[in-house]
């Protein structure tokens, strides 16, 4: 079967086409599509008659359907494949037989060849064929050949994916055989090989063959692939085709590392992982750079080899380093991953030889340095790298502590990725830390101490026990004699020129055998060896030169030599001996081995607790930046942050639970992944508690909550009222917990009174989530929590109060407006416990009497029927009661001395505590009057009003009925009309009701407040004799909340509440009367409006205490827009340099709120600056410059940015002194300068160029430049930079030679700059200087929302009680904090008050 050509594979289909020259196939016709399927037909005729050989004669049909692929029908596209499948598969298992045939011809392996080629060409020509169309098709989004079409490239796609492992399977079943033998037992040619391989990379250049359903196909590849390196030597090929795709392919990474994984294991070629190692470290690390979508190919191969083959990876290590310096952060985080799996596969592990323990430390030193990279990207995946170690305890102990302390540096980074991994991994080593599962510093301080203390006690005595070294003296002659025999041999050898005799024998042997011995120590042999000779001529006979003489003189003097030694090493003092000694210090070695093991263990013990120790301090330290993140903007740094102090936790760290204190107020979060993560911190912290039983679960869980209610504040109980009622309404609080509550409360279980109060706060929590918890006890809480002991514990019984309001406010307003609101009948018992247990605290001396009232008069109000009445009985039984004090007072005259804590006039005196009890009820009781009728009777009045319209709605939809249709519905929409105009009416008018009742009714003399309202007056007015600070508080604060009823009172008494606000020496005056004019300023805003100068001026108040509570209620007045926000603001910007933290925090707090509202800040700015950098403010330069700098954080707009260069420039021209240029050069630093910017500064240079010759203005200009040359930017806007700067040098300089020719001319010296102000930053000005009596002026009035308020009623007389401390003898001047009449200004002014005289 003698064929005439040779098929030669060709590079590019079309070379079969042209005639290549002699004895190479050409394809002679290419077939129209349309003589495709006869011809196709014949083929298959020809291969069932003469087998795979058929293709000799029938290869251009195939060919030509290859060429006419995408014009031919899907059917015969199959058809062929389908054809060239059973050839190839045919001729596959024929040729074992062929191959095996010794006797072959060269015809017919010439022709099985030749078939070969040319059936595995058409083979993979079709592959590849179908591949290009279907990754074609799934590239295309829509498919214009409408719905048939698209579903039958579907099918056509599918059927090809089915038919694709098979085929490979086949392929590779071909290159299994020997087929050099066709090749004449040649290499078989690397065309044909890269022929079979092609349609593999081909396939796996599809984007989706990394898809799970493809995974047969991927093995496929992966074997035939494997049979081409093991068989045909196409390792060198594969390197570069492989390293190609990983550079331009990013999808085959994970599919290589698979595939080279498997090879290297399987089929032993380990070798190609350091071939393709090696490629990839060789490419330039330049180049990497530019090529981000190479790169990502090669760290994803890196990083999955890594993970799959670590050892081998290992081993090729070293030719990858060069890539950590490099610049792609993408290498150097996939060689960091890889170090990272050897790590923790490889190089783990106590039993590592030397060579390996320096490989790991030398991995684990890489690590830590790219901690602190300069890519944060490359930061955070160390970290990351980190945590995976720590957590397969692949770290040693001795890089605890320094990777610890990188951690804890990381929580700094300004990248939020970094300081999230940072967290993780300090979570990590507390999960994972060796030393113990408690890591209190305290708890492992004191051990570590004791154990130092024994340690040095061992050394101590190891030292005084000392014995002789465990070297004989007899070894250490052995050790030296080759040198003594050296050096004795010398003595008879002829001396050479210039050595000298020096050495003289002493006079006795003694001496001189001590000489001897001395020199031997020296290593001086050669003289003591020429003494011996010398002391030998003149002692003989004598010790120890008497020993037995030896055959020759060296052997003498070496034995003489070594008795001295031996003899006298063990001490000059020593008696023994030498072999004496020797055989002593034989036997001491043996039992002082055994207290040499237990100075090592305890030196172990030693390092081991300092390591622990050291590790809990740096977790201490972690502690307090970590808790300071939970506030951060970025939702996974806060995610983090609590799930660190969860961790911590669990190791008895102290200061973990202030952080969990600190994550409380987290819950009202905006952001439900924030509260979300603090409910289940508090889940995993308190409802998962451990013990045997139900019970002891119980105890474990109340016993951890209350102690987060020791020393509580009102907030963070607020805040966990909040967590616990979520729990409490999901069913994860069990029936056990509530049941010990319970009990501890009636004291069934044993309890201390703290733990029994904390049982009812944690009662009132879980009520505000099922209201019946409280409701069907109600009756235990009152007879036990209101009972005739409620007066030994207050605490416990405002608590109980507390714990029932919760039945009041949990219905809610969606539930139904027409449901009548929950209350008890006035008789209920609750009311009388109540009013009996307030009435009989009343006249005994109780710090804690006043918040207990306030808490039972809110309750009486929240729940009762007729609540005015209650607390006018109460108020009544009060007031008799201090009435009956004083007649009591009145008949005791004997004695005249007054007590201190009496108030008097002389005649008769009432104790100060009945008094200031006396006054906060009143104050307390109108406060919770004109609650109940603006928010209560108020909602009644509705609900009734709706209720009626309801039932006259439904009486005329029923008449209506009954009537014709067609006037019906003209009807029933003109009553709707009515309807809504009279419910919008009807809103007024109970407003208005409402209104009138407050101003007319509840201060009228009628009333009983009237009684109890100058009384409170008489206090405020008079300090000086009222001076009980307590009192003068309480005072202060009933006037406030009484102030709250009308606006006519309020108007009548403003003045005197700002008088005391200012003048009052108290601090709790002054602050109780801030909280009372924020109040105001919700309730009537017009009235407090010209007053608001004096609430800013408390911000500068010299009580750290009363600045807090101004900055606190200017916080809210000004977020809820109660108050408008003017220059005035840079007083709260003042308190961000305040030397309290808690201030500084409140101040901090405002202008982050402020800055959610928009422009706010940027609207402010200019304001504040000018007041801040005027001198008579009082904020020194330095402090000026840190307030800016936390402002000027909020600008982060562009165009806030721009505008703002261009204001503080022009504002150069209104600036009078050096330190406000100095101030509007320093903002300019703090903007980030864009290019639209630096227009706006040359534009306005002339505004600052006359000021530019103060150094400081310069250097803040230069700053500004050098900051903006190294953003960068285009050249043009670079010349223009160079431009403004040579402006800005030239007029600095022309300003300095300008001043130096004005000095030399005039011949006096220029006037000094002006001196610095030395005042601090939290400089106040003292009280009494804030506001001065000729200052506080009565401010213009605004338009009042109401005129009619504003008429002047006829004072109506009011009903005047006497107490026995008015004044009649004091003098006005003396006594009364209210300016006199003819004291105020006589212009006109809304604010009328009394005259203090007529108050009386």
């Amino acid at each position: 079967m003698a064929a005439a050509w040779e098929f030669h594979l060709p590079f590019a289909p079309a070379d079969l086409l042209r005639d290549g020259g002699p004895g190479r196939y050409v394809v002679q016709e290419v077939l129209t599509v349309r003589e495709l399927p006869p011809a196709l037909t014949a083929f298959r005729t020809a291969f069932r008659a003469r087998g795979a050989l058929a293709v000799l004669q029938h290869f251009d049909p195939l060919y030509s359907l290859l060429h006419h692929f995408r014009a031919v029908q899907t059917a015969v596209k199959e058809d062929a494949l389908e054809l060239m499948m059973q050839v190839v598969s045919k001729h596959s298992n024929e040729l074992p037989a062929i191959l095996g045939d010794s006797e072959l011809s060269h015809a017919d392996r010439s022709a099985h060849l030749n078939a070969l080629k040319m059936n595995c060409y058409l083979l993979t020509g079709l592959m590849d064929a179908f591949e290009m169309e279907t990754c074609n098709n799934s590239l295309l989004e829509v498919d214009p050949g409408g719905k048939n079409k698209k579903n039958r490239t579907k099918t056509a796609q599918s059927s090809w994916e089915e038919e694709r492992e098979p085929l490979l399977q086949l392929l590779t079943q071909l290159l299994q055989l020997d087929l050099r033998q066709l090749w004449g037992g040649l290499v078989v040619e690397e065309e044909f090989v890269s022929l079979m391989t092609g349609s593999c990379y081909r396939i796996l250049e599809n984007p989706s063959i990394g898809l799970q359903k493809h995974r047969a196909t991927r093995e496929a590849v992966t074997h035939l692939l494997a049979a081409a390196l093991v068989h045909y030597d196409h390792m060198f090929s594969a390197t570069l085709k492989i390293t190609q795709m990983l550079q331009h392919f990013e999808h085959v990474a994970p599919v290589f590392a698979q595939a080279v994984s498997l090879w290297a294991t399987e089929y032993g070629l380990k070798s190609l992982v350091g071939e393709l190692l090696r490629e990839i470290g060789q490419k330039s690390p330049q180049d990497l750079a530019r090529d981000t979508s190479g790169v990502k190919g090669y760290a994803t191969f890196i990083t999955e080899l890594s993970e799959r083959i670590p050892a081998l990876v290992l081993s090729n290590m070293s030719v990858l380093l060069r890539h950590l310096d490099g610049e792609s952060y993408m290498m150097r985080n996939a060689i960091l991953a890889a170090m990272a799996e050897v790590l923790t596969q490889v190089l783990n592990g106590d039993k590592l030889e030397e060579v390996a323990r320096g490989t790991r430390d030398q991995f684990l030193n890489m690590l830590q340095a790219h901690i602190c990279d300069i890519n944060g990207f490359v930061r955070s995946r160390v970290l990351q790298l980190f945590t995976r170690i720590v957590q397969r305890k692949a770290l040693p102990l001795t890089q605890f502590q320094s990777v610890v302390s990188l951690a804890v540096g990381r929580l700094k980074d300004k990248s939020v990725v970094v300081v999230k991994n940072a967290i993780q991994l300090l979570a990590a080593f507390l999960s994972n830390n060796p030393f113990s599962c408690k890591l209190s510093c305290a708890d492992l301080a004191e051990p570590l101490k004791k154990e130092m203390q024994k340690l040095q006690e061992m050394r101590d005595h190891g030292r005084s026990t000392a014995v002789a070294p465990a070297i004989t003296p007899e070894e250490e002659w052995e050790a030296m004699l080759p040198e003594v025999r050296a050096a004795t041999q010398q003595l008879f050898q002829p001396p050479q020129e210039g050595e000298e005799e020096v050495l003289e024998v002493e006079e006795t042997a003694e001496s001189t055998s001590e000489q001897i011995t001395g020199l031997l120590r020296k290593l001086n042999y050669k003289s003591a060896a020429r003494l011996t000779q010398k002391a030998l001529c003149r002692f003989q006979g004598k010790e120890p030169f008497s020993g037995p003489t030896e055959d020759n003189e060296e052997a003498t003097i070496l034995g003489v030599l070594k008795r001295l030694y031996t003899g006298s090493c063990p001490g000059e003092n020593s008696e023994d001996p030498p072999r004496g000694n020797s055989s002593l210090n034989t036997e001491e070695v043996v039992p002082e081995e055994q207290p040499q093991t237990e100075l090592v263990k305890q030196e172990m013990l030693v390092q081991y607790l300092q390591d622990a120790y050291d590790f809990s301090v740096k977790i201490t330290e972690a502690l307090s930046l970590i808790s300071r993140m939970m506030y951060e903007n970025s939702v996974s740094v806060v995610q983090e942050a609590i799930e660190f102090f969860v961790t911590v936790s669990k190791f008895g760290v102290p200061q973990a639970l202030l952080g969990v204190r600190r994550m409380l107020p987290l819950i009202w979060s905006k952001e439900p992944g924030v509260k979300e993560a603090v409910l289940n911190a508090y889940r995993r912290l308190y409802l998962n508690p451990t013990g045997d039983s139900e019970r002891a679960r119980a105890q474990s869980l109340v016993h951890s909550l209350s102690l987060i209610m020791v020393d509580a504040s009102l907030g963070t109980i607020q805040c966990l009222e909040e967590i616990i009622s979520e729990f409490v309404q999901k069913d994860e609080v069990k029936p056990a917990v509530i049941q010990l509550l319970w009990e501890r409360f009636t004291e069934k279980s044993r309890c201390s009174s703290l733990e029994r109060r904390a049982a009812v706060m944690l009662l009132g929590m879980m009520a505000r989530g099922k209201p019946e918890i409280i409701g069907s006890n109600l009756d235990v809480l009152v007879t036990v929590g209101l009972s005739e002991k409620a007066c030994e514990d207050y605490h416990l019984a405002q608590e109980v109060c507390n714990a029932i309001s919760k039945l009041a406010s949990n219905p809610k307003p969606a539930q139904g407006k027409n449901k009548a609101p929950f209350r008890l009948p006035q008789n209920h018992m609750l009311f009388g416990c109540l009013s009996e247990t307030v009435s009989k605290g009343f006249a005994q001396p109780s710090g804690h009497w006043i918040p207990f009232m306030e808490a039972a008069v809110t309750l009486i109000y929240q729940l009762a029927e007729g609540a005015e009445e209650i607390c006018a009985q109460i108020l009544q039984d009060c007031s008799r009661q201090a009435l009956e004090k004083l007649q009591e007072a009145d008949g005791q005259k004997a004695d005249p001395a007054v007590s201190p804590s009496r108030v008097s006039d002389g005649d008769s005196s009432l104790p100060t505590f009945l008094l200031m009890h006396l006054v906060s009820l009143v104050g307390q009781v109108a406060l919770q009057q004109v609650a109940y009728l603006e928010v209560s009777v108020s909602a009644e009045l509705r609900r009734r009003r709706i209720l009626r319209e309801e039932e006259k709605t439904k009486k005329h939809s029923d008449s209506s009925t009954k009537k014709q249709r067609p006037r019906s519905t003209g009807n029933e929409t003109t009553m709707e009309e009515e309807l809504g105009l009279v419910g919008a009416s009807a809103d007024d008018t109970e407003a208005e009701l409402i209104r009138s009742i407050c101003e007319t009714e509840l201060l009228d003399e009628k009333h009983l407040f009237s009684a109890f309202v100058p009384l409170v007056l008489k206090i405020c007015n008079n300090p000086g004799l009222y001076s009980d600070p307590a009192l003068s508080a309480a005072a202060a604060l009933a006037l406030g909340k009484v102030c709250m009823i009308s606006s006519e009172f309020c108007d009548s008494h403003l003045r005197l509440l700002f008088t005391m606000m200012e003048k009052s020496t108290l601090p709790g005056v002054r602050s109780n009367l801030v909280i009372a004019a924020g109040d105001l300023a919700i309730r009537f805003p017009n009235l407090v409006e010209p007053w608001t100068s004096h609430l800013y001026a408390r911000l500068r108040d010299p009580c750290p205490s009363v600045r807090q509570t101004a900055g606190l209620v200017m916080t809210h007045l000004i977020l809820k827009d109660m108050v408008k926000v003017k220059g005035q603001v840079s007083e709260m910007a003042t308190l961000l340099i305040d030397p309290e933290e808690a201030i500084m925090g409140v101040a901090q707090n405002f202008f982050s709120e402020l800055s959610s509202k928009d422009n706010a800040i940027y609207n402010l700015l200019p304001d504040i600056i000018s007041r801040l950098s005027d001198p008579n403010c009082g904020v020194e330069e330095e402090s000026f410059h840190i307030i800016m700098r936390h402002l000027f954080s909020y600008i982060t707009k562009d165009k806030q940015t721009e505008s703002l260069v261009e204001k503080l420039c022009q504002r150069f021209r209104t600036a009078r002194t050096e330190r406000q240029y100095r101030d509007l050069a320093h903002c300019l630093t703090l903007l980030p300068l864009s290019e639209r910017g630096l227009h706006k500064l040359q534009d306005n240079f002339d505004c600052f160029a006359d000021k530019l010759q103060d150094p400081a203005v310069y250097s803040c200009f230069q700053t500004v430049m050098a900051r903006f040359r190294r953003a960068g930017g285009k050249p043009e806007t670079k010349a223009l930079a160079e431009e403004l700067e040579q402006k800005l040098a030239a007029s600095h300089n022309r300003g300095l030679d300008s001043a130096e020719t004005c000095q030399e001319g005039s011949g006096t010296p220029m006037p000094e700059p002006a001196k610095r102000k030395t005042t601090g930053g939290s400089c106040r000005h003292p009280l009494n200087t804030v506001n001065r009596d000729e200052d506080f002026v009565t401010p213009k009035p605004r338009n009042l929302r109401n005129p009619k308020r504003a008429q002047k009623r006829p004072p109506c007389k009011k009903a005047i009680i006497t107490f026995s401390s008015d004044e009649e003898n004091s003098s006005e001047d003396e006594l009364s904090a209210e300016l006199r009449e003819e004291e105020t200004p006589t212009k006109t002014t809304p604010i009328t008050r009394s005259s203090a005289r007529r108050l009386r």
